[in-house]
């Protein structure tokens, strides 16, 4: 049976599987060894669509692991050890293991090897190494002697490479010298295919669609697989293609079978094939169709033309007829064909038409025949014209014919391998192919041009893509942005890409360097020695051409040690105050930065600063008084540190409000004492000048230069009792302190006690005033009344004065009174007084015996002669009695008789003169008659009832006369009117 098939052009696919976003690690150079020193360039391939341009790089070495973030995808590495990287929604890419080798010989092998690959290994000697012979040996077994700069290369690799490789070289005079030892492992490039069919089991006349299924690895994703498809050992379709699909447009019983595919690289270096998969096709219903032998779209003038006439479900025998409809023509019957099969041996114009068959009655639909003409030889042509292009333009290859039928399907080659592939069903007769220009795309192209009858190939067109330098990478050994003067600097300056020649250009700051041309490699180098001159940013430029490629910037730092800084203080005034805000501002004049400042107060340090750019550096300091002292810094730049000279600081602090105490010998400030003032101001800088005041008016002053307080000593008066204050200055503002108030007290002088009592003899039951008064003494006083020495009370004078105590004068109350004032200094006793009261039974004189009695009566009768006569005189004359200017005093109270204790140089005029002071019986020498308002001016007088008579007769007077000023005033007897 006949297969008819049509291969459709789907969408060009590689024919691997969907896998989750894994990064694939690539490096170049392409070796995983290298000699320490040399630099290895890390690139993290299939960065997630929209993700941030940045990638996580993972290291492992010795059990330590270690992560950075770069961005971009690039990574430059120098050490030894497992790397991986990540994208932000990647998983984590597979582990590469590289050696940077200190030894004099290495192996240098591919990151991985797979089936059909190129392999080449290296064996590499280190510059200045004396080394010969070089051997490359497989599994201990020698290969073939290299070289000097030879490979070993294997074309077509395959599993048979498998094994460990390393080489050997002599050294002169001496030994052998082994490379480190590397295992190849030739990867399988893609797994055996898979042939699948959906629907697996077809009905009759139903398409089918065959997939040949297989996947390749990340690492060669860009390699383009072809794929062919097979039914009992005949190819199916018009051969290979890169689609990994075959559309079968109907499947019939006989249709049925084994089928399998095959994938194989474009080169052909790897081919492999699926298993057999047997497919079944279901029976339909009694059908007559009709097919064509080539399909109906590729008839072609002078081609032979089969016309079949397929019968399903219908029972035989079976008879078959055929019919011709041509354009618009009725249908004819066509003679002589009674076979299931209808051959045109050379078709011709006028076969064209339609065609159908009859089965036992049973009619096929129609089948259109077209005359196809072959296509011509296409001609390829590109946009922008010329031999030359450049990376990045857009190139236009047009692919043309100029005759054939259509459809004609185009295919674009380069290098023999397929680009695109088209089919142009309209009116013109080409296809176009647009591309952006890489440096791969150098070389030789051609297109195919197929209407059915054959592919016609074009002649070839030969393109060179000039690759514009890449952005080069300038790096400097020894490696680091530090290096000190002195120093051997080499400069290399990279480009990875580029055509060559390509001229590069060292600069520092702008200036050129060098300038070199390379014709074979894209890297150039320049050497120097460092002076301090070096400092500064370092790029390279290169070009091939096509505009110059300018480095990222390197900074190169000449390290020159730190000179010894000069330390400034810089206050707003001239003196440092305490609130002030310093500036401690340190600066080396040479040094390379960043340079370190510290700050050292009295060798304990304040803090540290950074010059990232040189210069100095400040520190601002809020100033108290424990910032007085010395100063200094240090500056360091990490090649010693350097000490400023010493700077001392004295912080003036404004005297604090002094306070003021007053210290005296007891607990009371009594006259006579000397009492100290001492002012003094907890902080203040010295000196400080002390004033004292008493109620406002100042006392004295006096300076401390060291600080501290200062006394000032005082003899007390009573005039000084008040309000004491001191000030402190120091030059910034004088400060007072509080008020402090002295009472200097004052001891209560010796008191006074007067009796005072409402006549001039004191009776049993008059009531007498005891008044005890201190002239001087601080109050309040405190007084305390005695009768024969005993107390009979005590009151308080609070304001000062004197007090009285009233008295019921009782027979008992005859005596010696006194009275004491004490005002907490000690107490004084008054003078004693002596009151004797009259109305006692007998005499209290004691002295008088009844053998004077006579004298005394016959004394009254003289007495009364002579005081009728003196109250007579008086009246006679108009005038009043006058007492004796000498027993007159201004202090007695006209109606109360007053007996004074008072002292003899206080008392203005005795009340009674005595007649006879030496003996016992006294009588008065005088005695004066008051009448109405009438005044005495003797010191005391007697106040007589108003409704009795005023002549008043002493039978007896006595005063007994004791030493001193004590006296002692008694009364015998009542008077007699």
């Amino acid at each position: 049976m006949l297969l008819w098939v049509s291969l459709l052009a789907l969408a060009s696919v590689s024919g691997q599987l969907a896998t989750a976003p894994k990064p694939v690690i690539s490096i170049q150079p392409p070796w995983t060894t290298a000699f320490q020193g040399e630099s290895v360039l890390l690139t993290c391939n299939g960065v997630p669509i929209n993700s941030p341009q940045e990638t996580t790089w993972f290291y492992e070495n010795q059990g330590s692991q270690t992560s950075s973030v770069t961005p971009g995808n690039t990574r430059v590495v120098q050490e030894t050890g497992n790397y991986q990287c990540q994208h932000s929604g990647s998983s984590l890419s597979g582990s590469v293991h590289l050696i940077f080798s200190a030894a004099s010989l290495i192996l240098q092998a591919p990151l991985s090897v797979f089936e059909g690959d190129t392999m080449v290994l290296r064996c590499l000697r280190r510059p200045g190494s004396a080394l010969k012979n070089t051997t490359m040996y497989k599994n201990q077994e020698a290969q073939a002697p290299l070289c000097d700069g030879s490979d070993l290369r294997v074309h077509g690799a395959m599993l048979r490479d498998n094994g460990w490789y390393h080489c050997k070289a002599d050294k002169e005079s001496c030994c052998s010298v082994v490379s480190n030892p590397v295992k190849i492992q030739v990867q399988e490039l893609f797994p055996r295919p898979r042939l699948t069919a959906s629907p697996s089991q077809p009905p009759e006349g139903s398409p089918v669609t065959l997939t040949c299924e297989t996947q390749l690895p990340p690492q060669r994703s860009d390699v383009q697989l072809w794929f062919c498809f097979f039914r009992e050992g005949q190819a199916l379709g018009s051969g290979c293609s890169s689609s990994p699909e075959l559309q079968i447009p109907a499947m019939w019983s006989e249709d049925a079978g084994s089928y399998w595919c095959q994938a194989q690289t474009v080169t052909l270096s790897v081919m492999k094939e699926s298993l057999r998969s047997y497919i079944y096709v279901q029976r339909a219903i009694p059908s007559v169709q009709i097919h064509t032998r080539p399909p109906k779209e590729s008839v072609f003038e002078g081609q032979e033309l089969v016309l079949v006439c397929s019968v399903r479900g219908v029972p035989g025998p079976i008879s078959v007829s055929w019919y011709k409809r041509p354009k618009l023509h009725l249908a004819t019957e066509i003679p002589l064909s009674q076979e299931t099969e209808f051959r045109i041996s050379t078709v011709k114009s006028s076969d064209a038409g339609k065609y159908y068959c009859v089965a036992n009655s049973i009619r096929s639909t129609e089948v259109t025949i077209h005359m196809k003409v072959p296509v011509s030889r296409p001609v390829l042509t590109r946009m922008p014209r010329g031999s030359r292009a450049l990376e990045g333009d857009e190139m236009t290859l047009r692919c043309e014919a100029q005759r054939g039928s259509l459809p004609i399907q185009f295919r674009f080659f380069h290098e023999d391998a397929l680009l695109k592939e088209t089919t142009t069903v309209t009116s013109w007769r080409a296809s176009s192919f647009h591309f952006s220009l890489t440096a791969e795309h150098s070389g030789n192209y051609y297109c195919t041009a197929n209407n059915g009858l054959g592919p016609q190939r074009s002649a070839a067109v030969t393109l060179s893509v000039h690759v514009p330098v890449s952005r080069p990478v300038l790096t400097h050994m020894p490696r680091g942005s530090r290096a000190l003067e002195g120093d051997e600097m080499t400069l290399r300056c990279e480009a990875q890409r580029g055509s060559l020649p390509i001229q590069f250009r060292f600069f520092h700051e702008d200036a050129l360097l060098k300038e070199t041309t390379v014709t074979s490699w894209r890297a150039s180098s320049f050497h120097f020695s460092l002076t301090a001159e070096h400092s500064g940013n370092y790029y390279c430029t290169a070009n091939n051409g096509l505009g110059p490629q300018r480095s990222a910037a390197v900074t190169l730092s000449v390290i020159v040690p730190a000179s010894q800084p000069v330390l400034t203080l810089r206050t707003p005034g001239a003196q440092a105050l305490v609130g002030d805000t310093v500036e401690l501002h340190c600066e080396a004049q040479t040094g390379s930065p960043p340079i370190l400042y510290r700050f050292y107060h009295d060798g304990v340090t304040l803090g540290n600063s950074s010059a990232p750019s040189g210069g100095g550096v400040s520190f601002n300091l809020s100033l108290t008084a424990e910032h007085s002292g010395n100063y200094s810094c240090e500056a360091d730049n990490g090649l010693g540190a350097q000490r400023s000279e010493v700077v001392p600081l004295s912080v003036t602090v404004p005297a604090s409000r002094p306070i003021l105490t007053l210290r005296a010998p007891g607990a009371q400030a009594l006259v006579g004492d000397t009492v100290e003032l001492h002012c003094e101001a907890q902080t203040g800088s010295p000196p400080i000048l002390y004033r004292f005041y008493h109620d406002g008016v100042t006392l004295g002053n006096s300076s401390a230069p060291s600080g501290g307080g200062v006394s000032f000593n005082l003899s007390l008066t009573a005039e000084h009792s008040g309000n004491y204050s001191c000030e402190a200055d120091n030059g910034l503002g004088a400060q007072c302190s509080e008020v402090v108030t002295l009472s200097v007290t004052v001891p209560a002088s010796r008191p006074i006690l007067t009796l005072r009592a409402p006549r001039a003899q004191a009776l049993v039951g008059d009531t007498v005033e005891l008044h005890c008064e201190a002239q001087t003494g601080s109050p309040p006083i405190l007084y305390h009344f005695y009768h024969d020495g005993v107390t009979l009370r005590n009151s308080s004078a609070p304001s000062g004065g004197g007090v009285s105590f009233n008295l019921s004068l009782t027979a008992e109350h005859s005596g010696n009174y006194s009275c004491e004032a004490d005002n907490g200094v000690g107490a004084q006793r008054s003078e004693v007084v002596t009151l004797s009261i009259t109305g006692l039974t007998g005499s209290r004189g004691g002295h008088v015996t009844t053998g004077v009695t006579g004298v005394l009566l016959s004394l009254v009768g003289l007495a009364a002669v002579v005081l009728l006569f003196y109250y007579w005189l008086p009246g006679r004359a108009g005038g009043r009695p006058a007492c004796d200017a000498s027993s007159s005093s201004s202090h007695s109270d006209p109606q109360e008789p007053t007996y004074h204790n008072v002292p003899a140089w206080l008392e203005m005029q005795p009340v009674y003169s005595n007649v006879n002071p030496k003996e016992g019986d006294v009588v008065y020498s005088e005695v004066c008659r008051i009448q109405g308002r009438n005044k005495c001016a003797a010191g005391t007088t007697a106040r007589l009832p108003e409704d009795k008579d005023s002549s008043v007769i002493y039978s007896q007077v006595k005063v007994t006369s004791t030493s001193g000023s004590r006296s002692q005033l008694s009364a015998s007897s009542a008077p007699h009117r």
